[in-house]
């Protein structure tokens, strides 16, 4: 009676693996034990899963054939130019709250003094915002034509792009101020590029894990 209600018993599992897509493998104990489970809690002995498959040693995520894991600075080009209109617009309005309260210090506390402090905020956060998109978009733009007409994506294109963007945004100054804005614009962008090769400078083994940006 035993033996029969053991084969129905094995009957229905092999029928319901069957019905499930085929039963699953069986691993004993002394065969899971040699298993890592780093970074993962203990299995519940009932679920029959080799835990070796639940185990991800590669990125989570499908890149195209030849696509590169790091954004280009066509992608980033609309990061940079919005979070400097953003950034701009945050320091002009300290900018002009500050201007504001030491020009109508004089000023008791009413409707009009608030009106003016207000609308040097205003004033302020706009210009700041204007100046650093105008150069966000300059920089941007130099470095995707750079990149375009090099072939190549490297710190060159990023100290050219700051070099040229620094010389146009001062080209209405002189000679004199292009020049300065191009020192200025060189000045930059080759910190950048030192701060973005640190790690690899140093000699450091998290230089090649890092993503760069551009």
């Amino acid at each position: 009676m035993d033996n029969n209600n053991s084969q129905g018993s094995g009957g229905l599992k092999s029928s319901l693996g069957g019905l499930f897509g085929g039963g699953a493998p069986e691993y004993s104990n002394t065969e899971l034990a040699g298993v890592p489970l780093t970074g993962m809690s203990p299995l519940s002995p009932y679920l029959n899963v080799d835990p070796r498959y639940l185990i991800q040693d590669t990125d989570e995520f499908i890149l195209p054939t030849g696509a590169n894991k790091t954004r280009g600075r066509f992608e980033l080009a609309f990061f940079t130019i919005g979070g400097s209109c953003m950034t701009g617009a945050a320091l002009g309005a300290v900018n002009g709250l500050r201007m504001g309260l030491k020009e109508t210090r004089d000023m008791a506390w009413s409707k009009p003094r608030n009106v003016q402090i207000l609308n040097m905020v205003t004033r302020q956060g706009a210009s700041w915002a204007n100046s650093l998109g105008s150069v966000a978009l300059l920089y941007s733009a130099f470095g995707v034509a750079i990149e375009k007409a090099r072939g190549a994506e490297d710190d060159i294109n990023t100290v050219a792009a700051g070099t040229l963007t620094g010389m146009l945004f001062k080209s209405a100054s002189g000679l004199r101020g292009v020049a300065r804005g191009g020192l200025v614009g060189l000045a930059l962008s080759g910190a950048y590029a030192l701060y973005n090769n640190w790690d690899h400078l140093t000699g450091s083994s998290s230089s090649s894990s890092s993503p760069r940006l551009y």
